[in-house]
Protein backbone atom coordinates (compact mmCIF):
# COMPACT_ATOMS: atom_id res chain seq x y z
CA UNK A 1 0.00 0.00 0.00
CA UNK A 2 1.49 3.36 -1.01
CA UNK A 3 1.24 6.51 1.08
CA UNK A 4 -1.70 8.01 -0.78
CA UNK A 5 -3.71 4.80 -0.50
CA UNK A 6 -2.93 4.66 3.22
CA UNK A 7 -4.16 8.23 3.79
CA UNK A 8 -7.33 7.61 1.81
CA UNK A 9 -7.99 4.53 3.90
CA UNK A 10 -7.62 6.57 7.08
CA UNK A 11 -10.03 9.22 5.81
CA UNK A 12 -12.55 6.51 4.93
CA UNK A 13 -12.35 5.11 8.47
CA UNK A 14 -14.12 8.03 10.14
CA UNK A 15 -17.01 6.99 12.41
CA UNK A 16 -20.49 6.55 10.95
CA UNK A 17 -22.02 8.10 14.07
CA UNK A 18 -20.78 10.89 16.29
CA UNK A 19 -22.62 9.20 19.16
CA UNK A 20 -21.02 5.76 18.77
CA UNK A 21 -17.63 7.46 18.63
CA UNK A 22 -18.21 9.02 22.07
CA UNK A 23 -18.99 6.21 24.54
CA UNK A 24 -17.98 8.36 27.52
CA UNK A 25 -20.94 10.63 26.72
CA UNK A 26 -23.29 7.68 27.10
CA UNK A 27 -21.65 6.64 30.39
CA UNK A 28 -21.98 10.14 31.81
CA UNK A 29 -25.59 10.57 30.69
CA UNK A 30 -26.71 7.16 31.93
CA UNK A 31 -26.05 8.16 35.53
CA UNK A 32 -27.76 11.53 35.14
CA UNK A 33 -30.80 11.00 32.91
CA UNK A 34 -33.89 9.06 33.87
CA UNK A 35 -35.19 6.78 31.11
CA UNK A 36 -31.86 7.05 29.32
CA UNK A 37 -32.65 3.86 27.44
CA UNK A 38 -35.50 5.72 25.75
CA UNK A 39 -33.28 8.69 24.84
CA UNK A 40 -30.27 6.72 23.62
CA UNK A 41 -31.71 5.48 20.29
CA UNK A 42 -32.55 9.07 19.36
CA UNK A 43 -29.02 10.20 20.19
CA UNK A 44 -27.54 7.37 18.16
CA UNK A 45 -29.75 8.20 15.18
CA UNK A 46 -28.86 11.88 15.33
CA UNK A 47 -25.17 11.03 15.68
CA UNK A 48 -25.45 9.20 12.36
CA UNK A 49 -27.20 12.17 10.76
CA UNK A 50 -24.45 14.49 11.96
CA UNK A 51 -21.66 12.29 10.59
CA UNK A 52 -23.40 11.31 7.37
CA UNK A 53 -25.41 14.40 6.41
CA UNK A 54 -24.60 17.53 8.41
CA UNK A 55 -20.80 17.28 8.40
CA UNK A 56 -20.57 16.87 4.59
CA UNK A 57 -23.01 19.77 4.17
CA UNK A 58 -20.83 21.99 6.36
CA UNK A 59 -17.80 21.25 4.20
CA UNK A 60 -19.72 22.52 1.16
CA UNK A 61 -21.06 25.57 3.02
CA UNK A 62 -17.56 26.55 4.16
CA UNK A 63 -16.49 26.80 0.53
CA UNK A 64 -19.57 28.74 -0.57
CA UNK A 65 -21.01 30.80 2.26
CA UNK A 66 -24.14 32.96 2.55
CA UNK A 67 -24.88 36.10 0.55
CA UNK A 68 -27.10 39.03 1.42
CA UNK A 69 -29.63 41.00 -0.61
CA UNK A 70 -31.30 43.80 1.33
CA UNK A 71 -33.12 42.05 4.18
CA UNK A 72 -32.68 38.54 2.77
CA UNK A 73 -29.87 36.01 3.24
CA UNK A 74 -29.29 33.30 0.65
CA UNK A 75 -27.56 29.94 1.25
CA UNK A 76 -26.72 26.85 -0.71
CA UNK A 77 -29.41 24.17 -0.57
CA UNK A 78 -27.32 22.08 1.86
CA UNK A 79 -27.88 24.70 4.54
CA UNK A 80 -31.63 24.20 4.65
CA UNK A 81 -31.32 20.43 4.41
CA UNK A 82 -28.97 20.29 7.39
CA UNK A 83 -31.12 22.73 9.35
CA UNK A 84 -34.26 20.66 8.88
CA UNK A 85 -32.42 17.60 10.19
CA UNK A 86 -31.35 19.55 13.29
CA UNK A 87 -34.78 21.02 14.05
CA UNK A 88 -36.44 17.63 13.55
CA UNK A 89 -34.80 16.43 16.78
CA UNK A 90 -36.84 18.88 18.87
CA UNK A 91 -33.59 20.25 20.30
CA UNK A 92 -34.78 23.82 20.85
CA UNK A 93 -37.36 22.89 23.47
CA UNK A 94 -35.86 19.68 24.85
CA UNK A 95 -35.07 19.13 28.56
CA UNK A 96 -31.57 20.29 29.53
CA UNK A 97 -29.65 16.99 29.40
CA UNK A 98 -31.26 15.96 26.13
CA UNK A 99 -30.61 19.39 24.68
CA UNK A 100 -26.98 19.27 25.79
CA UNK A 101 -26.43 15.78 24.37
CA UNK A 102 -27.88 16.70 20.99
CA UNK A 103 -25.86 19.92 20.90
CA UNK A 104 -22.66 18.05 21.76
CA UNK A 105 -23.26 15.70 18.82
CA UNK A 106 -24.12 18.59 16.49
CA UNK A 107 -20.79 20.22 17.38
CA UNK A 108 -18.97 17.23 15.86
CA UNK A 109 -19.26 19.42 12.73
CA UNK A 110 -18.08 22.54 14.56
CA UNK A 111 -20.52 25.43 14.58
CA UNK A 112 -21.61 24.28 11.14
CA UNK A 113 -24.09 27.08 10.53
CA UNK A 114 -26.66 25.62 12.92
CA UNK A 115 -25.16 25.40 16.42
CA UNK A 116 -25.43 29.15 16.98
CA UNK A 117 -29.06 29.28 15.73
CA UNK A 118 -29.94 26.42 18.09
CA UNK A 119 -28.36 28.22 21.06
CA UNK A 120 -30.10 31.50 20.23
CA UNK A 121 -33.44 29.80 19.69
CA UNK A 122 -33.15 27.86 22.94
CA UNK A 123 -32.48 31.14 24.74
CA UNK A 124 -35.59 32.79 23.32
CA UNK A 125 -37.66 29.68 24.09
CA UNK A 126 -36.60 29.91 27.73
CA UNK A 127 -37.24 33.67 27.87
CA UNK A 128 -40.74 33.27 26.44
CA UNK A 129 -41.57 30.42 28.80
CA UNK A 130 -40.31 32.30 31.84
CA UNK A 131 -41.16 35.96 31.21
CA UNK A 132 -43.49 36.55 28.25
CA UNK A 133 -47.18 37.34 28.51
CA UNK A 134 -49.50 34.44 27.64
CA UNK A 135 -50.46 36.20 24.38
CA UNK A 136 -46.87 36.70 23.28
CA UNK A 137 -45.94 33.16 24.26
CA UNK A 138 -48.89 31.66 22.40
CA UNK A 139 -48.07 33.61 19.25
CA UNK A 140 -44.29 33.19 19.00
CA UNK A 141 -43.25 30.10 20.97
CA UNK A 142 -44.78 27.19 18.98
CA UNK A 143 -42.92 27.92 15.70
CA UNK A 144 -39.59 28.01 17.57
CA UNK A 145 -40.17 24.44 18.71
CA UNK A 146 -40.72 23.13 15.18
CA UNK A 147 -39.04 25.15 12.44
CA UNK A 148 -38.41 28.85 13.15
CA UNK A 149 -35.00 30.12 14.22
CA UNK A 150 -34.11 32.93 16.59
CA UNK A 151 -31.21 35.34 16.90
CA UNK A 152 -30.03 37.64 19.67
CA UNK A 153 -28.80 41.11 18.76
CA UNK A 154 -27.17 42.83 21.72
CA UNK A 155 -23.82 44.18 20.50
CA UNK A 156 -23.50 47.74 19.23
CA UNK A 157 -20.45 49.41 17.71
CA UNK A 158 -19.81 51.70 20.68
CA UNK A 159 -20.86 49.15 23.30
CA UNK A 160 -19.43 45.69 22.75
CA UNK A 161 -19.19 44.10 26.18
CA UNK A 162 -20.29 47.40 27.73
CA UNK A 163 -24.00 46.80 27.11
CA UNK A 164 -24.85 49.80 29.28
CA UNK A 165 -23.41 52.04 26.56
CA UNK A 166 -25.95 50.84 23.98
CA UNK A 167 -28.11 53.50 22.31
CA UNK A 168 -30.57 51.64 20.06
CA UNK A 169 -33.96 53.18 20.87
CA UNK A 170 -37.38 51.69 21.68
CA UNK A 171 -40.43 53.93 21.27
CA UNK A 172 -43.89 52.88 22.49
CA UNK A 173 -46.56 52.23 19.86
CA UNK A 174 -49.78 51.23 21.58
CA UNK A 175 -49.25 47.79 23.11
CA UNK A 176 -46.10 47.33 21.01
CA UNK A 177 -42.81 49.17 20.44
CA UNK A 178 -40.74 50.50 17.56
CA UNK A 179 -36.99 49.80 17.44
CA UNK A 180 -34.54 52.16 15.72
CA UNK A 181 -30.75 52.00 15.53
CA UNK A 182 -27.84 49.80 14.46
CA UNK A 183 -26.72 46.45 15.85
CA UNK A 184 -23.10 45.63 15.11
CA UNK A 185 -22.65 41.84 15.47
CA UNK A 186 -25.81 40.03 14.43
CA UNK A 187 -25.31 36.28 14.11
CA UNK A 188 -28.15 34.28 12.55
CA UNK A 189 -29.04 37.29 10.43
CA UNK A 190 -31.51 35.03 8.58
CA UNK A 191 -33.50 34.23 11.75
CA UNK A 192 -37.30 34.38 11.90
CA UNK A 193 -37.39 36.06 15.32
CA UNK A 194 -34.87 38.48 16.83
CA UNK A 195 -34.17 39.14 20.51
CA UNK A 196 -33.10 42.81 20.51
CA UNK A 197 -31.97 44.93 23.42
CA UNK A 198 -32.97 48.59 23.22
CA UNK A 199 -33.40 51.60 25.49
CA UNK A 200 -37.00 52.79 25.95
CA UNK A 201 -37.68 56.50 25.87
CA UNK A 202 -36.95 58.06 29.25
CA UNK A 203 -35.16 54.99 30.60
CA UNK A 204 -32.10 55.54 32.82
CA UNK A 205 -28.55 55.21 31.57
CA UNK A 206 -26.55 52.00 31.90
CA UNK A 207 -27.90 48.49 31.95
CA UNK A 208 -30.81 49.49 34.19
CA UNK A 209 -32.34 51.25 31.17
CA UNK A 210 -32.03 48.33 28.75
CA UNK A 211 -35.23 46.58 27.63
CA UNK A 212 -35.50 43.15 26.00
CA UNK A 213 -37.72 42.89 22.90
CA UNK A 214 -38.88 40.31 20.38
CA UNK A 215 -38.75 41.56 16.79
CA UNK A 216 -40.36 39.30 14.15
CA UNK A 217 -38.49 39.17 10.85
CA UNK A 218 -41.61 40.00 8.84
CA UNK A 219 -44.91 41.74 9.31
CA UNK A 220 -47.09 39.81 6.93
CA UNK A 221 -44.88 39.24 3.90
CA UNK A 222 -42.85 42.44 4.36
CA UNK A 223 -39.45 42.73 6.09
CA UNK A 224 -40.04 44.35 9.47
CA UNK A 225 -38.27 47.71 9.32
CA UNK A 226 -34.69 46.54 8.95
CA UNK A 227 -31.95 46.01 6.42
CA UNK A 228 -28.72 44.05 6.56
CA UNK A 229 -25.94 46.51 5.90
CA UNK A 230 -23.40 43.77 5.17
CA UNK A 231 -22.29 40.30 6.24
CA UNK A 232 -19.15 39.99 8.32
CA UNK A 233 -16.09 38.31 6.81
CA UNK A 234 -15.24 36.21 9.89
CA UNK A 235 -12.31 34.05 10.92
CA UNK A 236 -14.65 31.17 11.77
CA UNK A 237 -18.31 30.06 11.84
CA UNK A 238 -18.33 30.87 8.13
CA UNK A 239 -21.34 28.73 7.26
CA UNK A 240 -23.55 31.00 9.39
CA UNK A 241 -24.61 34.54 8.47
CA UNK A 242 -23.38 37.29 10.80
CA UNK A 243 -24.14 40.85 9.77
CA UNK A 244 -24.58 44.48 10.67
CA UNK A 245 -28.29 45.36 10.82
CA UNK A 246 -30.05 48.71 10.79
CA UNK A 247 -33.51 48.93 12.38
CA UNK A 248 -35.85 51.76 11.37
CA UNK A 249 -39.10 51.65 13.31
CA UNK A 250 -39.20 47.84 13.46
CA UNK A 251 -42.28 46.47 15.21
CA UNK A 252 -41.30 44.88 18.53
CA UNK A 253 -42.86 43.33 21.62
CA UNK A 254 -41.46 43.57 25.14
CA UNK A 255 -40.43 40.29 26.75
CA UNK A 256 -41.39 40.85 30.38
CA UNK A 257 -41.27 44.32 31.87
CA UNK A 258 -38.96 46.74 30.03
CA UNK A 259 -37.20 47.60 33.29
CA UNK A 260 -36.26 43.92 33.65
CA UNK A 261 -34.83 43.75 30.15
CA UNK A 262 -31.15 43.40 30.95
CA UNK A 263 -31.82 40.71 33.56
CA UNK A 264 -33.84 38.76 31.00
CA UNK A 265 -31.34 39.25 28.17
CA UNK A 266 -28.29 38.38 30.26
CA UNK A 267 -29.73 36.05 32.90
CA UNK A 268 -31.83 33.94 30.54
CA UNK A 269 -30.95 34.45 26.88
CA UNK A 270 -27.18 34.96 27.12
CA UNK A 271 -26.74 32.46 29.94
CA UNK A 272 -28.45 29.81 27.83
CA UNK A 273 -25.96 30.53 25.06
CA UNK A 274 -23.04 30.46 27.51
CA UNK A 275 -24.11 27.03 28.70
CA UNK A 276 -24.53 25.69 25.17
CA UNK A 277 -21.32 27.40 24.05
CA UNK A 278 -19.49 25.23 26.57
CA UNK A 279 -21.32 22.14 25.30
CA UNK A 280 -20.30 23.06 21.76
CA UNK A 281 -16.69 23.65 22.75
CA UNK A 282 -16.65 20.19 24.31
CA UNK A 283 -18.15 18.48 21.25
CA UNK A 284 -15.67 20.30 19.05
CA UNK A 285 -12.81 19.01 21.24
CA UNK A 286 -14.12 15.47 20.90
CA UNK A 287 -14.01 15.68 17.11
CA UNK A 288 -10.48 17.08 17.24
CA UNK A 289 -9.37 14.21 19.47
CA UNK A 290 -10.96 11.59 17.23
CA UNK A 291 -9.24 13.00 14.17
CA UNK A 292 -5.85 13.25 15.89
CA UNK A 293 -5.88 9.93 17.75
CA UNK A 294 -7.10 7.86 14.82
CA UNK A 295 -4.53 9.47 12.52
CA UNK A 296 -1.74 8.90 15.02
CA UNK A 297 -2.69 5.26 15.49
CA UNK A 298 -2.64 4.75 11.73
CA UNK A 299 0.26 6.90 10.57
CA UNK A 300 3.71 5.31 10.63
CA UNK A 301 7.05 7.12 10.66
CA UNK A 302 10.55 5.78 11.20
CA UNK A 303 9.18 2.26 11.45
CA UNK A 304 6.49 2.74 14.11
CA UNK A 305 3.06 4.23 14.67
CA UNK A 306 3.42 7.86 15.64
CA UNK A 307 1.22 7.47 18.73
CA UNK A 308 4.03 5.34 20.17
CA UNK A 309 6.35 8.37 20.26
CA UNK A 310 6.32 9.92 23.76
CA UNK A 311 5.55 13.51 22.72
CA UNK A 312 2.71 12.43 20.45
CA UNK A 313 1.38 10.23 23.26
CA UNK A 314 1.55 13.20 25.63
CA UNK A 315 -0.28 15.44 23.17
CA UNK A 316 -3.13 12.96 22.71
CA UNK A 317 -3.43 12.18 26.42
CA UNK A 318 -3.74 15.89 27.21
CA UNK A 319 -6.38 16.34 24.49
CA UNK A 320 -8.39 13.46 25.90
CA UNK A 321 -8.16 14.71 29.48
CA UNK A 322 -9.21 18.23 28.51
CA UNK A 323 -12.28 17.06 26.60
CA UNK A 324 -13.47 14.63 29.26
CA UNK A 325 -12.96 17.27 31.95
CA UNK A 326 -14.87 19.90 29.98
CA UNK A 327 -17.73 17.49 29.35
CA UNK A 328 -18.15 16.73 33.05
CA UNK A 329 -18.02 20.35 34.23
CA UNK A 330 -20.56 21.23 31.54
CA UNK A 331 -22.87 18.39 32.60
CA UNK A 332 -22.49 19.64 36.17
CA UNK A 333 -23.78 22.98 34.90
CA UNK A 334 -26.54 21.28 32.90
CA UNK A 335 -27.92 19.75 36.10
CA UNK A 336 -28.43 23.26 37.46
CA UNK A 337 -30.26 24.77 34.48
CA UNK A 338 -33.83 24.10 35.65
CA UNK A 339 -33.18 23.80 39.38
CA UNK A 340 -35.08 26.09 41.74
CA UNK A 341 -32.98 25.21 44.80
CA UNK A 342 -31.47 28.51 46.06
CA UNK A 343 -27.97 27.06 46.36
CA UNK A 344 -28.19 25.62 42.85
CA UNK A 345 -29.38 28.95 41.49
CA UNK A 346 -26.45 30.73 43.15
CA UNK A 347 -23.99 28.12 41.91
CA UNK A 348 -25.39 28.28 38.37
CA UNK A 349 -24.89 32.05 38.31
CA UNK A 350 -21.17 31.51 38.91
CA UNK A 351 -20.53 28.32 36.97
CA UNK A 352 -22.28 29.36 33.75
CA UNK A 353 -19.72 32.15 33.30
CA UNK A 354 -16.69 30.37 34.72
CA UNK A 355 -17.25 27.20 32.72
CA UNK A 356 -17.79 29.04 29.44
CA UNK A 357 -14.55 30.95 29.97
CA UNK A 358 -12.49 27.87 30.76
CA UNK A 359 -13.95 25.44 28.22
CA UNK A 360 -13.73 27.83 25.28
CA UNK A 361 -10.04 28.42 25.96
CA UNK A 362 -9.50 24.68 26.27
CA UNK A 363 -11.23 24.06 22.94
CA UNK A 364 -8.85 26.33 21.06
CA UNK A 365 -5.85 24.69 22.72
CA UNK A 366 -7.10 21.15 22.09
CA UNK A 367 -7.89 21.82 18.44
CA UNK A 368 -4.46 23.37 17.97
CA UNK A 369 -2.96 20.18 19.44
CA UNK A 370 -4.99 18.16 16.95
CA UNK A 371 -3.51 20.10 14.07
CA UNK A 372 -0.04 19.38 15.41
CA UNK A 373 -0.78 15.65 15.53
CA UNK A 374 -1.51 15.67 11.79
CA UNK A 375 1.62 17.64 10.96
CA UNK A 376 1.46 19.58 7.71
CA UNK A 377 -1.68 17.68 6.77
CA UNK A 378 -3.40 19.34 9.71
CA UNK A 379 -3.31 22.71 7.95
CA UNK A 380 -5.00 21.46 4.76
CA UNK A 381 -8.65 22.49 4.54
CA UNK A 382 -9.87 19.44 2.62
CA UNK A 383 -7.75 16.87 4.49
CA UNK A 384 -9.53 17.10 7.83
CA UNK A 385 -12.01 19.40 9.61
CA UNK A 386 -9.33 20.64 12.02
CA UNK A 387 -8.65 24.02 10.36
CA UNK A 388 -12.40 24.73 10.39
CA UNK A 389 -12.75 23.56 14.00
CA UNK A 390 -9.82 25.75 15.03
CA UNK A 391 -11.38 28.84 13.45
CA UNK A 392 -14.74 28.07 15.05
CA UNK A 393 -13.13 27.54 18.47
CA UNK A 394 -11.57 31.00 18.37
CA UNK A 395 -14.96 32.54 17.58
CA UNK A 396 -16.54 30.50 20.40
CA UNK A 397 -14.11 32.22 22.77
CA UNK A 398 -15.54 35.67 22.04
CA UNK A 399 -19.23 34.83 21.84
CA UNK A 400 -21.47 35.72 24.78
CA UNK A 401 -18.83 37.78 26.57
CA UNK A 402 -15.06 38.00 26.40
CA UNK A 403 -12.97 36.13 28.95
CA UNK A 404 -12.17 39.22 30.99
CA UNK A 405 -15.81 40.31 31.12
CA UNK A 406 -16.97 36.88 32.28
CA UNK A 407 -14.27 36.70 34.95
CA UNK A 408 -15.11 40.19 36.17
CA UNK A 409 -18.79 39.20 36.40
CA UNK A 410 -17.91 36.15 38.49
CA UNK A 411 -15.76 38.25 40.83
CA UNK A 412 -18.59 40.74 41.32
CA UNK A 413 -21.17 38.02 41.91
CA UNK A 414 -19.01 36.18 44.43
CA UNK A 415 -18.60 39.39 46.38
CA UNK A 416 -22.16 40.61 46.02
CA UNK A 417 -23.86 37.35 46.97
CA UNK A 418 -21.23 35.96 49.35
CA UNK A 419 -21.26 32.63 47.52
CA UNK A 420 -17.54 31.78 47.44
CA UNK A 421 -17.75 29.12 50.16
CA UNK A 422 -20.72 27.46 48.44
CA UNK A 423 -18.87 27.42 45.11
CA UNK A 424 -15.65 25.99 46.57
CA UNK A 425 -17.54 23.34 48.51
CA UNK A 426 -18.97 21.89 45.28
CA UNK A 427 -15.46 20.68 44.40
CA UNK A 428 -14.43 19.48 47.86
CA UNK A 429 -14.41 16.11 49.55
CA UNK A 430 -12.93 13.92 46.84
CA UNK A 431 -9.16 14.30 47.19
CA UNK A 432 -7.12 16.05 49.89
CA UNK A 433 -4.89 17.66 47.27
CA UNK A 434 -7.91 19.30 45.66
CA UNK A 435 -9.12 20.55 49.04
CA UNK A 436 -5.69 21.99 49.76
CA UNK A 437 -5.65 23.79 46.41
CA UNK A 438 -9.12 25.20 47.10
CA UNK A 439 -7.93 26.48 50.48
CA UNK A 440 -5.10 28.28 48.71
CA UNK A 441 -7.53 29.75 46.19
CA UNK A 442 -10.02 30.92 48.79
CA UNK A 443 -8.15 34.00 50.01
CA UNK A 444 -7.12 35.14 46.55
CA UNK A 445 -10.57 34.72 45.03
CA UNK A 446 -12.14 36.54 47.96
CA UNK A 447 -9.96 39.57 47.20
CA UNK A 448 -11.12 39.58 43.59
CA UNK A 449 -7.98 41.33 42.31
CA UNK A 450 -8.63 41.67 38.54
CA UNK A 451 -4.99 41.05 37.71
CA UNK A 452 -4.99 37.63 39.39
CA UNK A 453 -8.63 36.57 39.49
CA UNK A 454 -8.76 35.22 35.94
CA UNK A 455 -5.99 32.68 36.61
CA UNK A 456 -7.54 31.82 39.97
CA UNK A 457 -10.94 31.21 38.43
CA UNK A 458 -9.49 28.93 35.76
CA UNK A 459 -7.68 26.96 38.47
CA UNK A 460 -10.96 26.61 40.34
CA UNK A 461 -12.76 25.23 37.27
CA UNK A 462 -9.90 22.77 36.77
CA UNK A 463 -10.11 21.65 40.40
CA UNK A 464 -13.85 21.10 39.98
CA UNK A 465 -13.19 19.09 36.82
CA UNK A 466 -10.68 16.87 38.62
CA UNK A 467 -13.26 16.20 41.34
CA UNK A 468 -15.83 15.26 38.72
CA UNK A 469 -13.38 13.01 36.85
CA UNK A 470 -12.63 11.16 40.08
CA UNK A 471 -16.31 10.76 40.86
CA UNK A 472 -16.76 9.38 37.36
CA UNK A 473 -13.99 6.81 37.91
CA UNK A 474 -11.55 8.40 35.43
CA UNK A 475 -8.54 8.20 37.75
CA UNK A 476 -5.79 8.52 35.13
CA UNK A 477 -7.38 11.50 33.40
CA UNK A 478 -8.09 13.12 36.77
CA UNK A 479 -4.48 12.68 37.88
CA UNK A 480 -3.12 14.15 34.66
CA UNK A 481 -5.50 17.11 34.87
CA UNK A 482 -4.68 17.63 38.55
CA UNK A 483 -0.93 17.74 37.99
CA UNK A 484 -1.10 19.98 34.94
CA UNK A 485 -3.59 22.55 36.22
CA UNK A 486 -4.16 22.39 39.97
CA UNK A 487 -1.01 21.39 41.90
CA UNK A 488 1.34 24.26 42.63
CA UNK A 489 4.97 23.47 41.94
CA UNK A 490 4.45 20.28 39.95
CA UNK A 491 7.36 19.70 37.56
CA UNK A 492 6.86 17.18 34.76
CA UNK A 493 10.64 16.79 34.39
CA UNK A 494 10.98 15.62 37.99
CA UNK A 495 7.94 13.34 38.00
CA UNK A 496 9.11 9.70 37.64
CA UNK A 497 5.53 8.52 37.06
CA UNK A 498 4.75 10.98 34.28
CA UNK A 499 5.44 8.66 31.34
CA UNK A 500 3.37 5.89 32.90
CA UNK A 501 0.56 8.33 33.68
CA UNK A 502 0.42 9.39 30.03
CA UNK A 503 0.19 5.75 28.98
CA UNK A 504 -2.68 5.13 31.38
CA UNK A 505 -4.52 8.30 30.36
CA UNK A 506 -4.20 7.51 26.67
CA UNK A 507 -4.80 3.77 26.59
CA UNK A 508 -8.08 3.52 28.50
CA UNK A 509 -10.10 5.33 25.86
CA UNK A 510 -12.76 2.63 25.60
CA UNK A 511 -14.06 4.03 22.32
CA UNK A 512 -14.91 2.35 19.06
CA UNK A 513 -11.93 1.03 17.17
CA UNK A 514 -11.66 2.83 13.87
CA UNK A 515 -10.88 0.71 10.84
CA UNK A 516 -7.30 1.21 9.73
Amino acid sequence: MNGREALERWQASRPDSAYDASPHLARALRSRVEAFDVLEPRLRAFGAVVAGQIDPAVRALERDGPEVDGAEVHFRSEYGEAGRAVWATGITGAPPFEQAALFYLLSYAGEGGHACPVACTAGLVRALRMHASPELRERFLPPLLTHERAAQFVTEAQGGSDVGANIVRAEPDGDAWRITGEKWFCSVADADQFVVTARPEGAPEGTRGIGCFLVPRRVGATPNGFRIRRLKDKLGTRAMATGEIDFDGALAFAIGRPEDGFKIAAGVVLNTSRWLNAVGSTGLMRRAYLEASSFASFRKAFGQRIDEFPLVRENLAVMRAEEHAALLSTLELTALVDSSDPDDVAYHRILVNANKFSTSLAATSVTRRGIEALGGNGTIEDFSPLPRLYRDAIVFESWEGTHNVLCAQVARDLSRFGSLALVLDRARGVDDRIDSALDQLSNGMRKGDPLHFRAQLDRYVRALQVSLLLREGEEALAELHLRRHVLHGWNRDEDPDYRGLLDRAFRNEGTVELAH
